[in-house]
């Protein structure tokens, strides 16, 4: 079966600024836990201003709603990336440059170490990224990683078994699919099992724009495949797992309650993306970057300045997309009505708590956000990276 081919910014300025966001903000949210705002750098490492700074679309946003975090439940967290929570709602962690990965107690924040994946060459961008959780974990105990490699970006699989003594509760990996293009920049690695009980991966096009329009690249798409890595039925071409392409850096997978597949997206200097996505479709890049109304290519639900997003994370949860901010270093709430929102984002949490990386829904309804103040683009505090409880309405 035939696979693709593979300075410093002014005082006043930023006191002016940072005074205007939080005035704004619309969180309502008291936590010891929280950090001293500080300028943050995006995940392509340009330097954000103060991340108070109101976004282009949010500036008239209503005030409906609330994120509040009410817990922090683990602390001095490496590098942390992927987020994946297991049947009974504790969560694991991937730490990207140390390439483990940690289970954490819900209920305690108890750290324990898995294990290493073997092969994870961190470097940049790349390093053990995003983690998935068997649909079917409660009989096969499987848990899947994307990461980089000294060659590509990849996708395995391994069994846990929690029996085993700490660090060794991993078995040797299976790898299902390889050949994704590595970077120093640009290497996506969001993996989410959806309705449809497929595996999906967010991928970027590593640095070479020309990859998201080659539809025999598997760089700038969105993958669809079986458990084991095989072209999932359904798919636009029967013997390929490319589900949607014209992508530049996808790193938030998440489903409504309708099944509808939405991805943030990160943008170049102009546009960062919310897409809703269907089978076949080309998002856009490099041709176009945000709403362009051009033929062909289809126009990002809501998008935002880099400076007030960057995009990584997203989960559905109470009729809204919940969408993690890197350089924007706040959470993002889009409410929506169907295939459209249904009022303008809100963002919550702005310069709290410095770049937020990954965020999943909790079985209760709330939001489980992991930071990413360590990945070397952050300003961390001494209690950093962190998993913060976010309870919301």
């Amino acid at each position: 079966m035939r696979r693709p081919r593979l300075t410093l910014v002014l005082a006043a300025a930023a006191t002016l600024l940072l005074v205007a966001g939080c005035s704004s903000d619309g969180d309502s949210i008291v936590n010891p836990g929280a950090r001293t705002p500080s300028p943050g750098k995006s995940e392509s490492g340009g330097i954000s201003p103060s991340p108070g700074a109101p976004s282009a679309t949010a500036s008239a946003a209503p005030r409906k709603g609330a994120a509040k975090v009410v817990r922090t439940l683990t602390t001095k967290l490496n590098s942390p990336w992927g987020l994946a929570p297991l049947p009974g709602g504790d969560l694991l962690v991937s730490s990207r440059d140390t390439g483990k990965i940690f289970k954490i107690s819900a209920d305690t924040g108890k750290k324990t170490e898995l294990g290493s994946v073997p092969g994870v060459s961190p470097a940049g961008e790349g390093g053990l990224l995003g983690l998935a959780v068997s649909s079917d974990f409660g009989s096969d105990h499987m848990v899947y990683a994307y990461f980089t490699t000294d060659s590509d970006n990849r996708i395995a699989r391994m069994m846990y078994d929690d029996k085993r003594p700490a660090g060794d509760q991993l078995g040797a990996p299976d790898t299902i699919l390889k050949g994704i293009p590595k970077g120093t920049i640009h290497n996506g690695g969001r993996i989410a099992f959806g309705p449809d009980k497929m595996l999906y991966a967010g991928t970027g096009e590593g640095g070479d724009r020309g990859l998201a329009q080659d539809r025999d690249s598997l760089g700038g798409k969105i993958l669809r495949m079986t458990p084991d890595g095989e072209p999932a039925h359904g798919n636009p071409d029967a013997d390929s797992v490319v589900y949607s392409y014209g992508h530049r850096n996808v790193q938030g997978l998440a489903w409504d309650t309708d099944k509808r597949l939405w991805a943030s997206e990160f943008g170049q200097d102009t546009w960062d993306e919310l897409n809703l996505v269907e089978p076949g479709k080309n998002y856009g890049w490099p041709e176009v970057e945000g709403k362009a109304g051009k033929k062909g290519f289809v126009d990002p639900v809501e998008q935002w300045r880099p400076k007030d997003a960057s995009p990584s994370g997203i989960a559905f949860a109470k009729g809204s997309i919940w969408m993690a901010a890197l350089r924007g270093e706040r959470l993002w709430r889009i409410p929506l009505k169907g295939e459209r929102p249904v009022a303008e984002p809100q963002s919550f949490l702005a310069g709290k708590y410095g770049r937020l990386r990954s965020v999943v829904a909790a079985d209760d309804g709330g939001l489980w956000v992991t930071t990413g103040n360590t990945d070397g683009r952050g300003e961390p505090g001494k209690e950093d990276d962190r998993i913060l409880r976010v309870d919301i309405r």
